[in-house]
């Protein structure tokens, strides 16, 4: 039960991370997981999570990485096939050496054996952070198939190379020749044995389907097992399991390319399926990884034998060294083919920072870091072994961090430097918004809701006429300020209109007190957002309750039949109302105001059109139900829409802040209009 709980708590803490993500962009969904399993390691909750090597690599490695490999362009990969083995074998052969020594010169007490095993844990890249942090910023395809090549093979080279300096610490012997022959033997094997795996599960579901069993839960159920099995068979021959399941990745992709008879549903199945795997499966990694740092930080902070400031200070240079290293291998690398072969790109200093900066660390080194045994063969404990893997997350940190601040910095582009484009980026975000709401509304269309969902549209291609004739930034915020001076006329206009009625005793003052809250909602909704969103929220418990109330009561019909009266008293009083608003913005806008008037005026209109066309009171209600609920759609695919350019980086907080506010004021005046009655 215990264990229940737990796996219950970091799901949760997932969401949470997604959610909070939401609000705050900027900070990358892996550091905030890191932090989440931080705090629940700290909090007095008695919870206990080990890191178990061997059980996290086939749990989360390999079937991310299965998927990696089956995702990724196998073309790109071919193509990029000499920079990326000069990153993930070259560069790792390198780091090892380099960061090895560097690691033993600092830190005499670790021996230079455990210090290149220790470098070697260090010198693969996380395909899965890369991707999250690159998933934030623009990063030109060639550079993002690189790293992601990278990040596939780096893994096994990474780990084969650790492997072989823990045992030359542990047991004192190595041999350059044997670890050389012993290297491509594994990784060979990994890849042909994956490929060979993956062929068979293939040609068992081809048999399975020829038999006429196609059922999807069989077949998914294979497709969920395969990453599994691909990494366990291939680890048992003590190949690279790693290389198997990208292997077998590369090979899934090639089949499903050429596959003859796939399902339509067994493939919305898949990719549904496979997207909840490899969502849950992403945070738990950095959760649990985030689960680790408390425990392994204490065991040095809490140890007298350390000094906490030297430890920090060997993580910064460390981590300083392996991007001062990457920069200069990758400089290296591409000026030398560039003078060899004139035909490739010659290189520049930004993509070589992008590529530097995107050197991210690790689930994969933590989880190779725990692998270290406590004691070596003559029975004395592993040198400083609670260092090594303190070290090794401290890193991973490090990169994380680093690569979240720097990488969208040097990734921007020089329009967003100087903010010369800002204008136009305001404005081809209200269109793109405009167009996400039109295609939601389409996608939404009934028989029944038909002629509502048309005028909607008609209204979105009447503010997409206005957004394309915009001009500059200024000129588009005094367009928007002028639109909400133009609504507060109608607005005020309304309220007069309710006062003569009032006083010629034509309205009973229920259905008067009701209008004016409504009228109070649109003028909050323009002038005090905040206000706005508070009084809404409490409406909505409002309503609910009322709902509520409608269901038990047992004057039911009764209660129901008040409404219907209440609602024709109320859309009588609206209708009289919108002519009044029509009649005082026509007197009082300016002729340079009038394509702006007309957008206002066009919603008034198609109100007043609307109600006099549905006479039955059901019928009003089932219109109006209709308009609400496509609103609704419309205005949340414009917020989501918004909200996805602005993760993406595609758009600044302040340009997201300012069409938000545009959708809230709009949201005001058409859904508000939904909203009628009690």
């Amino acid at each position: 039960m215990e264990l229940f709980l737990i796996v219950l708590l970091l799901l949760f803490t997932i969401g949470l991370s997604n959610m909070i993500n939401h609000f705050i962009p900027f900070i990358p969904v892996p550091l905030i997981q890191i932090a989440l399993g931080g705090i629940l390691a700290i909090l007095p909750m008695g919870l206990h999570v080990p890191m178990e090597p061997e059980l996290f690599f086939v749990l989360f490695i390999a079937p991310l990485l299965f998927n990696d490999g089956k995702n990724v362009p196998r073309s790109a990969l071919w193509k990029l096939r000499v920079p990326i083995l000069l990153l993930a074998l070259g560069l790792v052969l390198v780091t090892v050496l380099i960061i090895g020594y560097l690691i033993h010169w600092l830190i005499p007490s670790i021996p230079l054996p455990a210090a290149f095993a220790l470098a070697a844990i260090l010198s693969p890249t996380d395909v899965v952070a890369v991707g999250a942090m690159a998933s934030r910023v623009k990063l030109p395809k060639v550079i993002m198939h690189t790293l992601e090549g990278e990040g596939l093979m780096n893994d096994a080279s990474g780990l084969v190379a650790f492997k072989f300096a823990v045992a030359a610490t542990v047991t004192g012997y190595f041999s350059l020749v044997e670890a050389s022959l012993s290297f491509i033997i594994i990784a060979l094997g990994g890849l042909i044995g994956g490929g060979l795996i993956a062929f068979m599960i293939i040609r068992l579901r081809v048999i399975i389907r020829r038999l006429g069993m196609e059922d999807v839960t069989i077949h998914m159920l294979i497709q969920i097992l395969t990453p599994f099995v691909i990494y366990l068979s291939v680890e048992h021959f003590h190949f690279s399991g790693i290389l198997g399941v990208v292997a077998g990745g590369i090979v899934h992709a090639i089949e499903r390319d050429h596959e003859q008879s796939p399902t339509i549903k067994l493939q919305i199945v898949s990719n549904s399926t496979w997207s909840v795997i490899l969502f849950i499966l992403n945070g738990l990694v950095f959760v649990l990884l985030g689960f680790q740092v408390p425990g392994v930080a204490n065991s040095i902070f809490q140890n007298a034998a350390f000094n906490n400031k030297e430890v920090i200070g060997y993580i910064i240079i460390i981590s300083i060294s392996l991007f001062a290293l990457r920069f200069a291998w990758v400089l290296m690398a591409w000026w030398t083919g560039w003078k060899v072969k004139k035909e490739m790109v010659k290189p520049s200093f930004k993509a070589i920072g992008m590529i530097t900066v995107s050197g991210v660390r690790g689930a994969v080194t933590l989880a190779g870091a725990f692998t270290i045994p406590f004691a070596l063969d003559d029975g004395s404990p592993f040198p400083e072994r609670s260092l090594i893997i303190f070290i090794a997350a401290g890193v991973i940190l490090a990169t994380l961090l680093v690569t979240s601040i720097f990488l969208p910095i040097i990734a921007r582009s020089k329009e967003e430097y100087t903010g010369e484009n800002k204008a136009e980026t305001e404005k081809r975000a209200l269109i793109h918004s405009h167009l996400a709401a039109i295609k939601a509304v389409e996608s939404s269309i009934t028989n029944e809701n038909r002629d509502v969902a048309v005028r909607i549209i008609s209204k979105y291609n009447l503010r997409l006429n206005q957004a394309y004739a915009a001009g500059s930034q200024k000129n588009q915020s005094e367009m928007r300020e002028r639109e909400n001076k133009i609504r507060l006329i109608g607005i005020e206009a309304e309220e007069k209109e309710i006062e003569n009625l009032v006083n010629s005793e034509l309205v009973d003052g229920e259905t008067v007190y009701l209008y004016l809250e409504h009228i109070q909602r649109m003028k909050m909704a323009v002038t005090n957002r905040m206000k706005y969103r508070r009084l809404i929220f409490s409406l909505f418990l409002k309503k609910l309750l009322l709902m509520i109330s409608y269901l038990f009561s047992i004057r039911k019909r009764e209660l129901i039949e008040q409404r219907n009266e209440h609602l024709h008293k109320f859309i009588t009083l609206k209708v009289k109302t919108a002519k009044a608003a029509i009649r005082e913005i026509k007197e009082k806008t300016s002729p340079e105001d009038r394509g702006i008037s007309l957008i206002v005026i066009a919603e008034y209109s198609s109100l007043i059109s609307r109600f006099k066309r549905e006479t039955k009171v059901s019928e009003r209600y089932k219109q109006i139900n209709f308009e609400r609920d496509l609103q609704y759609i419309a205005i949340q695919a414009e917020r989501d829409d918004i909200q996805d350019m602005f993760e993406e980086g595609t758009i600044s907080f302040e340009i997201a802040q300012k069409i938000r506010q545009y959708i809230n004021i709009r949201e005001a005046s058409t859904v508000e209009e939904s909203n009628y009655g009690p």
